[in-house]
């Protein structure tokens, strides 16, 4: 039996051919019969279609994944993994590296392969904390989403409740009514 293994990290990932669908299509095209999706960070160690797809194949099967960090980014867990798939005898190919086996230059090829994902990962991460950093020391900094409305629309509309209801304050102004009482609930604080 041949199967697939396809992982984003988040359900809209879609570049550089990572897109669930891209990688799908990419698997079927390779000869794969049943295809196992997660969507789920590489670290994270909990994937369960993968889990599933480690419980069914065996001795004989092939698994087909279109990239060696769809597997993990982690050199040391890849690497292992690989290496327990083949001594089970199940053929493991990886579409941008070709058929993985025990030889030495194979181990040579996915260890450094397992070693750039890794690194890549981590550069990643310590941007995005240098950004966060930088972002950190302006003065009208914060954390999370940006607000939809300012403060001055909110006002407006918590002034609109005095001579209307929640419902038609919604319709003038698109502001829901949990905003609302939120904004209200915070009004009341500040008291």
């Amino acid at each position: 039996m041949i199967y697939g293994y396809a992982r984003v990290s988040t359900k809209g990932q879609a570049k550089d051919g990572n897109s669930l669908e891209a990688q799908k299509k990419a698997l079927q095209d390779a000869g794969a019969s049943t295809i196992y999706v997660d969507a789920f960070t590489g670290t994270k160690t909990a994937r369960p279609e993968f889990d599933k797809l480690m419980a069914r194949i065996g001795e004989g099967d092939t698994l087909i994944v279109t990239k060696l960090d769809r597997f993990a980014r982690s050199m040391s867990q890849g690497s292992a993994l690989v290496s327990e798939l083949i001594n089970k005898g199940i053929k493991v190919y990886i579409l941008n590296v070709g058929i993985l086996d025990n030889t030495p230059s194979s181990k040579l090829i996915r260890n450094i392969f397992f070693a750039f994902a890794e690194f890549e990962r981590d550069m990643i991460v310590e941007r995005t904390q240098e950004g966060k950093s930088i972002a950190r020391q302006r003065v009208d900094f914060r954390e999370g989403r940006p607000r939809k409305y300012s403060r001055k629309q909110v006002e407006h509309a918590l002034e609109l409740l005095n001579h209307n209801s929640y419902k038609q304050v919604e319709e003038m102004t698109g502001i829901s009514k949990s905003t609302l009482i939120r904004a209200k609930r915070k009004g009341k604080k500040k008291l």
